[in-house]
């Protein structure tokens, strides 16, 4: 809620807000009513946050720099974070990000008239006060990834959310659909969609430089000790702080008592709160085959290999194999995911001494007529052995180079293209992670998958986890 108030809100007052707000396919934009390309009727887009953490405060810093764009209020259920023993360091959270906001407009020339930034608890009721708001990021935990995206974009806002796009299958499809509906620009923070590594492969594929693609491999180093996996949740039960509104922190998720293992970081290894190390690299990771070899719609995935894990948290180390269908004269695809420090075999061609993909994962897509590896976020693309890459002849650039996710976005927004990893590309290519963690639950089974219908068909009881139960009365 409003900094300025004191009364407090609990998870069920916001229903019939929410509910109101189900019918508002209808609203128009400010920036339409502009013509296109111009913004209209002030020079600035009004830009606000859903969840000031770690990732909140880095896509802020990020996107504060663009002239086009005013930051004018946050909301997050934490007031204050500290980041100090994770990567991110430092302060997040709502005062600490609307101070930052505030300090370097400070500094800005032609900011006389900026009225400062408005700081709530509950970004629903953010989104119902702040009526000047054009644009909002989500950077929540990712249970709360659709409920937020959704609710911005039915109040006929733009969304830049973080990844993975949502926490289930089912909830990726809706958005999806929901932005095509109300005509919104969205994008999904997975910066390497846009980064020159992605392009070039994409590229290479196309151009048949190691021909039909029939095997693909893909790891990540996460979750490396970044947060706890394979664990049982802690039987303590601490007071929560008074900087906290633990049941809206909550959200969907099934009601549980507080404690410090969850935020502000740690969060990611629990089933019901975060989505592993899959759903935290795998957008990043898994993007780049998906995209160039066009592997959405899996017909099987399965398991092969899991750690023991607990009812409430992912496995500490996962191998996932998926399996693909032909595309027109495309071959079937089979494509293996390793995380937790399980790695595919290294290639013969690949010289000794050299690195697998880059410190922080890779990708290896194996053709009928060689091999290209890339490390994260399709960094660093390579035939294998070096002898081939040196030989390759590299095809025209066919594809749009731009400046990064952050300035399509706001492109988009002003009348240009579409965003690169918009919800009709990001939205498919989470369906493709999140499936991997339905399989984990099912080790060792292999679950045959219609993607059509969103429907495990021969393990029924597989399905609960493509659409969950909402706790605490929220709904979609």
């Amino acid at each position: 809620m409003n900094e300025l108030q004191n009364n407090k809100r609990t998870r069920r007052d916001f229903l019939k807000v929410t509910s109101a707000t189900t019918a508002a396919f209808t609203i128009v934009p400010r920036f339409v009513l502009g013509g296109k390309g111009n913004i209209a009727p002030s020079d600035k887009i009004n830009v606000a946050i859903i969840g000031t953490g770690g990732q909140g405060r880095t896509d802020k810093d990020n996107l504060i720099k663009f002239p086009e764009l005013q930051y004018i209020a946050v909301a997050d259920p934490m007031r204050e974070y500290d980041y100090s023993e994770f990567y991110f360091k430092g302060f997040s959270g709502r005062i600490p990000v609307k101070h930052q906001i505030e300090e370097y407009y400070a500094k800005q020339k032609g900011m006389e008239s900026f009225k400062g930034v408005q700081a709530y608890e509950d970004f629903r009721e953010m989104l119902e006060v702040e009526k000047g708001i054009d644009a909002v990021t989500v950077e929540t935990t990712d249970n709360l990834h659709a409920l937020a995206a959704m609710a911005v974009m039915k109040k006929g806002k733009h969304v830049y959310c973080q990844k993975p796009l949502t926490h289930d299958i089912w909830e990726a499809r809706q958005l999806k659909l929901a932005a095509r509906k109300l005509g919104v620009i969205t994008q999904m923070g997975n910066q390497g969609h846009a980064m020159e590594g992605n392009k070039l492969i994409y590229e290479w594929i196309h151009a048949g430089a190691i021909g039909d693609v029939t095997e693909v491999h893909c790891w990540t180093d996460r979750p490396g000790g970044r947060w706890p996996q394979g664990i049982d949740v802690p039987k303590e039960t601490p007071s929560v702080p008074r900087a906290l509104n633990w049941d809206l922190w909550l959200g969907p998720a099934r009601d549980r008592p507080y404690h410090p293992i969850y935020l502000p970081f740690r969060w990611r290894g629990f089933w019901d709160f975060g989505s592993g190390a899959l759903g935290d690299m795998g957008c990043h990771i898994m993007d780049t085959p998906v995209w160039a070899l066009d592997l959405h719609n899996p017909v099987a995935v399965e398991a092969v290999m899991n750690t023991p894990y607990k009812k409430d948290t992912y496995p500490v180390a996962s191998m996932i194999r998926y399996e693909f269908a032909k595309r027109g004269s495309r071959p079937a695809v089979e494509m293996t995911w390793y995380d937790g420090g399980l790695m595919p075999f290294r290639p013969k061609e690949l010289e000794q001494g050299r690195m697998m993909g880059d410190s922080g994962g890779g990708v290896l897509l194996i053709g009928k007529k060689g091999t290209i590896m890339c490390g994260t976020y399709g960094a660093n693309p390579r035939l294998i052995p070096e002898s081939a890459m040196k030989k390759f002849k590299r095809p025209p650039k066919t594809l749009k180079r731009t400046q990064g996710i952050y300035r399509e976005w706001v492109d988009g927004i002003l009348g240009g293209d579409k965003p690169s990893s918009n919800f009709d590309v990001s939205g498919p290519l989470t369906e493709v992670v999140l499936l991997g963690n339905v399989a984990m639950r099912y080790p060792n089974q292999r679950l045959y998958y219609d993607a059509a219908n969103m429907k495990v068909t021969n393990v029924e009881e597989a399905n609960q986890y493509i659409k969950r139960h909402y706790y605490g009365g929220w709904m979609l």
